[in-house]
C-alpha cells in the first residue's frame, strides 16, 4: 500500500504591517543615498551637512511610527536648516528650496504621519513643513533674486505643497478604508462567536426542557407508583413494601438534584426548540400510565381526525403541555383526580388539563420549568398558555395552538 507523503509544513508568511515596514526602510535608504550626493554636488551643501541633514530628514519617516512629535520635530529643524545651506551659483539652477529627493521625502513623511496616526496628526507636518520652505527666501533674498530664480523656487513651493496636501488626502482617505475593514472583519468575529454562543445555550436549553419533560416526568410517575403500592397492593409484604419506599426516597432526591441540574442549563434570554417526539395519538397512551401509578385521570379528546392532522409541530406541543401538566399535577396534588380535555377543530387544538384540590397538601413546591416550557412551546407557536389556581383548591393549565400550517411552517424554520 502506497504511503502519503507528508506535506512540508509551508513557511508563515510575511505580514501586512512587516511587508509595509521593510518597504518604508528601503525607500528611506533610497531616498537618503540620493538626497546626500545630489545635496552636495547640485546645491553646495557641505557634505558632513548633508549627511546630517539628510539622515534626520529620511529617518523622520521610521521614526514617526512610534514618536509622531519627536519625528515632526527633526523633520522641520532639518527642512528649515538645509535650504539655507546652498551655494547660489548652483543652488538657482536646481530645485529649490526642495530638492526632488527632500521633497518626495516630504511627501513620504506626510503619508507615514497621516496613515499611522491619522488625518488630524498628518497636518501638522504638512503646515509647518510649509511654513518653514516660505521662510528660506526670506532667510535666504540672494536666492530670489533675479526673476527666474523667483519663479523657479515658487513654483518649486507650489508642487510641492500641492504634492503632500494630495498624499495627505489619499493617505487619510487609504487608513479609512482599513479602518471600516479591520471594524467589519471584528464585527463579523464577533457575530460568529456570538452565534456560536447562542447556539449553545440555545442547545442547553432544548437538553434542559427535554430533560425535564421526559425524564423528570418517568421519575414522578416512578415515585408515585413505589408511594402508593403498599395501598394498590396490599397483598405484598413488609419488605416489598420498604423496598418501594425507598424506590420513591430515591427518585424523590433524583428529582431534586435534576432541579439544580436543570438550574444550571437553563437560560432567561433563549427560545426552545422542537425535537420530534411522540404526538396527539400518544396521548392515550400517557393517560394509561398515569392510571397505572394509581392516579384517577379522565380523558375527553374531541375532533380526532382534525388533531391527527395537524402539523408534526403542533402534535408535539400538544403531547408535551399534556404530559407537564400531567406530571406537575402528580407531583403537587397526589391524590387528586386529574380530567384531561383536547378540542381540535380546522383551526386551532385547545387543551384544558385540570385536577381537583389534593387530599393532602403536597410535600415540595416546583421551580417554574414546566410552567416556562409549556408557556414557551406555546408562544414558538403562535399559541398562547396560561395556569392558575381555581376557586376550588384545584388547579387548571389551559392552552390554545393554531394548527395553520403557514404560520406553523414559519416559527419552525425560525
Amino acid at each position: 500500500m502506497a504511503r502519503r507523503r507528508e506535506r512540508t509544513p509551508r513557511p508563515p508568511r510575511i505580514s501586512r504591517r512587516t511587508a509595509a515596514l521593510a518597504a518604508l526602510c528601503v525607500a528611506s535608504i533610497a531616498l537618503y543615498s540620493t538626497l546626500v550626493p545630489l545635496q552636495t554636488l547640485l546645491l553646495g551643501t557641505p557634505l558632513p551637512l548633508s549627511f546630517i541633514l539628510g539622515a534626520a530628514l529620511c529617518v523622520s519617516p521610521l521614526l514617526a511610527i512610534a514618536h509622531p512629535r519627536w519625528a515632526i520635530a527633526l523633520f522641520c529643524a532639518a527642512a528649515f536648516v538645509l535650504p539655507l545651506l546652498v551655494v547660489p551659483e548652483l543652488a538657482t539652477h536646481s530645485p529649490w528650496p526642495w530638492s526632488v529627493p527632500a521633497l518626495l521625502t516630504f511627501v513620504l513623511f506626510v503619508g507615514v504621519v497621516t496613515f499611522v496616526h491619522g488625518a488630524r496628526i498628518g497636518a501638522f507636518p504638512l503646515i509647518i513643513g510649509v511654513i518653514v520652505s516660505l521662510t528660506a527666501p526670506l532667510l535666504r533674498p540672494d536666492m530670489v533674486a533675479t526673476a527666474g530664480s523667483a519663479g523657479s523656487a515658487t513654483a518649486d513651493l507650489i508642487v510641492t505643497s500641492s504634492i503632500a496636501a494630495a498624499m495627505l488626502l489619499i493617505a487619510a482617505l487609504v487608513s479609512g478604508r482599513l479602518r471600516v475593514s479591520a471594524e467589519l472583519s471584528r464585527e463579523k468575529e464577533h457575530s460568529a462567536l456570538e452565534g456560536s454562543r447562542r447556539a449553545l445555550v440555545e442547545e442547553r436549553t432544548r437538553i434542559a426542557r427535554e430533560l425535564h419533560d421526559v425524564v423528570a416526568h418517568s421519575m414522578s410517575v416512578i415515585q408515585v407508583q413505589a408511594s402508593t403500592a403498599r395501598y394498590r397492593l396490599p397483598e405484598i409484604g413488609e419488605a416489598a413494601t420498604a423496598e418501594f419506599e425507598d424506590i420513591a426516597a430515591t427518585a424523590r432526591a433524583s428529582l431534586t438534584e435534576m432541579r439544580r441540574m436543570l438550574g444550571v442549563l437553563r437560560t432567561e434570554d433563549q427560545s426552545a426548540e422542537l425535537t420530534p417526539q411522540q404526538g396527539i395519538d400518544d396521548v392515550p397512551a400517557l393517560i394509561d400510565s398515569i392510571r397505572r401509578a394509581g392516579v384517577e385521570v379522565g380523558l375527553v379528546i374531541e375532533g380526532g381526525d382534525a388533531a391527527s392532522a395537524a402539523n408534526p409541530a403542533v402534535q408535539i406541543a400538544t403531547f408535551r403541555i399534556i404530559q407537564e401538566a400531567l406530571s406537575n399535577a402528580v407531583r403537587h396534588a397526589p391524590g387528586a383526580r386529574i380530567s384531561v380535555r383536547l378540542h381540535a377543530d380546522a383551526a386551532t387544538i385547545r387543551i384544558r388539563v385540570h385536577n381537583a384540590a389534593p387530599p393532602r397538601t403536597p410535600e415540595s413546591h416546583g421551580t417554574g420549568y414546566g410552567l416556562r416550557g409549556m408557556r414557551e412551546r406555546s408562544e414558538l407557536l403562535g399559541g398562547s398558555l396560561s395556569a392558575g389556581p381555581d376557586d376550588d383548591g384545584g388547579w387548571t393549565v389551559e392552552a390554545s395552538l393554531p394548527v395553520g400550517d403557514a404560520l406553523t411552517t414559519e416559527k419552525e424554520i425560525t
